[in-house]
């Protein structure tokens, strides 16, 4: 058993499930009929975990370099990453194979510029084809990094783009149809930072890895040989019995001024969590997936679901020693009890200790106004969608890479409602735009849902309302997607396609369907 890890009972061993099964799943009553159906076809649910009490947090926090980059002639930033193979010694001794970015294990931290024209020059240097997806990046379908962009073995791929969005905490990874979820959880992911001078002009931490900290979070499986991947699981997919952060196992950062931001990236695969602070004190919420809120919001609890990330500031004091946690409970996964406790929803884990000097730097109080956010702007929807999210399965249909679903006109604003029609777990993202929440089951988004998102954690039998506008980038060749964040369930199809067209055109890709929309 790892040292940092206590578990309830045992765990069987994860098997795999059959589509067709999966998909009847999602219809199933919640309690002991789903207990029953994740038995007959051979998958029960991890048991509880909890890590709470166990973990020594002896690794320093290692810290993601900052990405290096050349300007070219015309002004062009440029980066590098290569997809790599390698090994990593989690525990001291012990190799575990592992893929990363330009190392063995996760990849650098890319920072630009709103405004700036950036490329990155991708290359594969792994056995089997990959790509990578700029995940919350306003962007070219063709340069979006989707299904139809792979680069094969030895290959490369140089997508080029203008930032052109607020300052945000985004993240990259790849998107191979079918193989996600192994590609992620091997490693293949880092930050994308982008800046603009509005927040810069706001006086918040921003010296990066001192008072500013990537966290980037993943559950992961280990013996003592190494890292596994065969870990339990639930209907959400495979889940660890501990935590990664920033690819360390029980980290603590050494922090030396009063108020330290957190970017918190849930990199995991299909776990959610509800980031806590042990002592109960609030955590300041001042950014969401796209970018700054009006204004912070204290919580006592930040729940992310995979590909979700947020910011938010604590205040320490000198000479503390802080540990931040997730505790999820049945009510903040949204889940029954039965199904929770299958899926993550009731593990506890101890995830990172910050450890205040003697002496801290001060701060200032955090501005009452973060940002100037436009208004939802419902009246200007010209087209109305529905997606309903069951089993595996988007609108009752599975993903094909030769089928366009919807074809959305360039310069116009659309209502996505957007069903979680079952009891299990979902997570909703779509690519290209930041959009805004405009009701949750008719009422308005809590202000911590206020703000500019990507993904959302879509809680059982509950409908929202997103509002999108697809300024820019028509291109009737190339589609991006919507999918649910939870891997497994990508993989097993849960994913559709758009093109964004101009004005009375079609998309040439490939048939489309349009349905349930008027």
């Amino acid at each position: 058993m790892p040292p940092h890890a206590r578990i309830a009972t045992s765990r069987p061993s994860a098997v795999r499930r059959p589509r067709a099964a999966a998909t009847a799943l999602g219809l199933l009553a919640a309690g002991v009929a789903v207990s029953v159906a994740f038995a007959g076809c051979g998958l029960v649910g991890p048991a509880r975990v909890s890590t709470v009490g166990e973990v020594d947090f002896d690794t320093p926090l290692p810290i993601p370099p900052l990405a290096p980059s050349t300007i070219d002639a015309d002004g062009t930033r440029v980066f590098s990453l290569e997809a790599q193979a390698g090994t990593t010694e989690f525990a001291p001794g012990v190799e575990s194979e592992t893929w990363g970015f330009d190392g063995a294990y996760l990849g650098p931290t890319l920072v630009a510029d709103r405004g700036e024209r950036v490329r990155v020059d991708v290359a594969n240097g792994l056995d089997v084809a990959t790509i990578v997806h700029w995940h919350g990046m306003h962007l070219p379908a063709e340069m979006d990094g989707g299904p139809h962009q792979m680069i094969d073995p030895g290959g490369a791929w140089s997508p080029e783009w203008t930032i052109d969005q607020p300052a945000a905490t985004l993240w990259y990874h790849p998107h191979p149809h079918g193989e996600t979820e192994q590609h992620v959880a091997r490693g293949l992911a880092g930050m994308f930072l982008v800046r603009d001078d509005a927040e810069a002009a706001l006086p918040l931490p921003r010296e990066y890895g001192v008072d500013d900290l990537p966290v980037i979070v993943q559950d992961a499986a280990f013996t003592d040989e190494g890292r596994i991947e065969s870990s339990a699981q639930g209907f959400a997919g495979r889940l660890g019995d501990e935590l990664l952060v920033n690819g360390a196992r029980g980290p603590y950062a050494e922090v030396h001024d009063e108020l330290v931001r957190l970017r918190l990236l849930n990199a995991s695969t299909a776990r959610s969590y509800a980031f806590t602070w042990e002592d109960g004190r609030q955590s300041e919420l001042i950014a969401t997936d796209g970018g700054l809120l009006e204004a912070s919001v204290a919580l006592d609890r930040v729940v992310l679901s995979p590909g979700e990330r947020a910011e938010v500031l604590v205040r320490v004091a000198p000479g503390e020693r802080l540990t931040l946690q997730s505790v999820m409970t049945p009510d903040a996964a949204g889940l029954q009890p039965t199904i929770a406790a299958m899926n993550g929803g009731t593990d506890e884990f101890d995830v990172l200790e910050l450890r205040a000097a003697a002496e801290l730097d001060p701060a200032p109080d955090v501005p009452d106004r973060l940002a100037d956010l436009p208004p939802v702007g419902t009246e200007d929807v010209v087209e109305t969608r529905t997606f309903t999210l069951d089993g595996f399965q988007i609108d009752g249909r599975q993903m094909q890479l030769d089928r366009i679903d919807h074809s959305t006109t360039v310069g116009t604003t659309e209502r996505w409602r957007v069903e979680n029609a079952s009891a299990m777990p979902h997570s909703f993202h779509v690519h290209d735009v930041q959009f805004r929440i405009a009701s949750i089951d008719g009422a308005a988004p809590p202000p911590e849902l206020a703000g500019w998102k990507d993904t959302i954690f879509v809680r059982p039998e509950t409908e929202y309302e997103l509002i999108l506008r697809f300024e820019d980038y028509a291109d009737p060749d190339t589609p991006y997607m919507y999918h649910c964040h939870l891997l497994w369930h990508e993989d097993q199809g849960m994913m559709g396609q758009f093109a964004v067209v101009e004005p009375g055109q079609r998309a040439t890709m490939t048939e489309e369907t349009d349905h349930d929309h008027h």
